[in-house]
């Protein structure tokens, strides 16, 4: 009877542990902090903040010690980037506008268009709207500044219009139409 009770508390104590064994072992789900990754929440980034048809859009981010410091990183670095995506589309649509007419000299025309947009880029950077804006503060007690600004390609086309006409070598070759065509044709390439 002993053998009897000590084969029962024996068989008992091995079901215990496989079952013990069982539920131990099961697999976690690994996440992305398993292999020492945090997700990062960017402000003012994603689809509505990007470049289309009706605005050209840059988003910056600016990290500092002192909250002004941050901000005017930022959109120091937003200022240039939106500046160097206007000045890329804008050589697009200047190159493709000399190209498609019958103009004399094209390559003094080009300077004279690089040099005008430029100036007028120069310019409508000071008009640039901020769209969004958010500011945090880091583990470290750095602040960070979140921005995207825009400025409206309507806006671009008119100041470029403006100082064509007044450019008394470019008014003589330029047409309206058909640039604000050729500059409709590069914006649309950026979506919606």
């Amino acid at each position: 009877m002993k053998k009897t009770i000590l084969s029962a508390f024996n068989l008992f104590l091995l079901v215990g542990i496989i079952s013990f064994g069982m539920t131990s072992c099961k697999t976690k789900a690994l996440t992305s902090q398993d292999f020492g990754e945090v997700e990062v929440t960017t402000h003012c980034a994603g689809s509505e903040f990007q470049s289309n048809s009706k605005a050209f859009r840059y988003s910056a981010i600016g990290e500092s010690m002192d909250q002004m410091t941050a901000k005017r990183k930022a959109m120091s670095e937003a200022r240039a980037g939106l500046a160097a995506a206007i000045n890329t589309t804008v050589k697009g649509v200047t190159d493709n506008y000399v190209k498609s007419g019958n103009y004399n000299n094209k390559e003094e025309l080009m300077n004279n268009y690089e040099g005008l947009t430029r100036e007028v880029i120069d310019q409508q950077l000071g008009g640039t709207t901020v769209i969004c804006e958010k500011t945090t503060m880091t583990k470290s007690g750095n602040y960070k500044y979140y921005v995207c600004i825009e400025l409206g390609s309507n806006e671009l086309l008119s100041s470029l219009n403006n100082r064509m006409t007044t450019d008394e070598m470019l008014k003589v070759d330029y047409n309206y139409e058909k640039f604000k065509k050729t500059f409709e044709e590069e914006m649309s390439k950026m979506g919606r």
